[in-house]
C-alpha cells in the first residue's frame, strides 16, 4: 500500500503554512488592515480642546467593555463571546472563522496635556467614542495687546 508524505493538496497545506508564519510574527497585516492582536480597530485624531478615541467593536455589549486610565496609559479591554456552534457537536463543522473572538486588550498612550479628570466614553452602533479632554493651560489662547 502507498502513503504519501504529503497532504493531497500540498499547494494549499503551503499557503496555510505560510499564513500561520505571518500571523506568529507579524510579517503583514490581514485584508482588513489589523494586525495580530488588533482588535478592536483604532482611530485616534484630535482637535485643539480633544483627543478623540474610535474603537471599533461590533457585537459587543457594552458593560463587557473596560475602559482605564492609568498615568497616562488609555486601556481597552473586554471579551468577544464566540458565536459558533460548539466542536463537540459532530454534526456541526466550521469551514471558515474570520471573525475574532475571545479577550482583546489595546493599549495607548495619552499626550501630556491629556486632563484625566474629564473624559467620557459612548458605545453606539458598536463604535466605543471615547473622547478626552485637553487642560485649558495647554489650549491655544489670545493674549491681548495692552
Amino acid at each position: 500500500m502507498y502513503r504519501s508524505l504529503f497532504p493531497r493538496d500540498l499547494f494549499a497545506e503551503m499557503d496555510r503554512l505560510q499564513r500561520e508564519m505571518q500571523q506568529a510574527f507579524d510579517l503583514s497585516p490581514s485584508i482588513r488592515g489589523l494586525g495580530r492582536g488588533g482588535f478592536p480597530a483604532l482611530n485616534v485624531g484630535g482637535t485643539p480642546q480633544t483627543v478623540e478615541i474610535y474603537a471599533f467593536a461590533p457585537g459587543l455589549d457594552p458593560a463587557t467593555i473596560d475602559v482605564q486610565l492609568d498615568r497616562g496609559l488609555l486601556t481597552v479591554a473586554g471579551e468577544r463571546a464566540s458565536k459558533l456552534p460548539s466542536q463537540e457537536d459532530s454534526k456541526s463543522a466550521v469551514h471558515i472563522n474570520e471573525r475574532f473572538a475571545g479577550s482583546f486588550r489595546r493599549m495607548l498612550t495619552l499626550p501630556d496635556d491629556a486632563d484625566p479628570d474629564a473624559i467620557t466614553a459612548d458605545y453606539r452602533d458598536g463604535i466605543l467614542h471615547i473622547t478626552v479632554q485637553r487642560r485649558a493651560s495647554a489650549q491655544p489662547r489670545r493674549i491681548t495687546i495692552q
